[in-house]
């Protein structure tokens, strides 16, 4: 077998590994919430900003319009957001948080803390956490 060829020497395994392992620990505290882990991406866009047009939020979150769409669609219909085309332009659509979206943000204020907490342990500090953070930062500057 080609040593290039096992699973194991693969960053992409990991990557994607790590990924879906992180998407999994968040679960039980998005579902309070009544949350998908893509659409508390979304929100944590528009709560740092809110009435961005759904090009600007694909950006941000590295996605096409096309994965983005049915995602704010049913943040719609679960009354989270509101789509409207822009009076400049009437091809853009603006997202807006609605009462309902912006009292989430005090709801999952205390998310990223209970995140970091599963991951400092004894094999992990926070300084390891943030070299990863820059190298796969890099990794993703290169990608794109």
């Amino acid at each position: 077998m080609h040593e290039q060829l096992k699973l194991g020497n693969q960053l992409c395994f990991r990557l994607y590994t790590a990924s879906r392992l992180i998407t999994q620990a968040y679960r039980p505290l998005l579902e309070p919430l009544g949350l998908t882990y893509p659409q508390y991406l979304v929100m944590m866009v528009l709560w740092e900003q809110d009435n961005q047009i759904v090009g600007d939020i694909c950006r941000r979150l590295m996605l096409d319009t096309n994965t983005l769409t049915p995602i704010l669609q049913r943040m719609e219909r679960e009354g989270l957001v509101v789509r409207t085309h822009g009076i400049t332009d009437g091809r853009q659509t603006l997202v807006s948080l609605t009462k309902k979206g912006k009292h989430l943000e005090e709801q999952a204020k205390d998310i990223p803390k209970c995140m970091s907490q599963n991951w400092h342990g004894e094999d992990m500090n926070m300084a390891q956490l943030t070299n990863m953070v820059e190298a796969i930062d890099k990794l993703i500057k290169e990608l794109k």
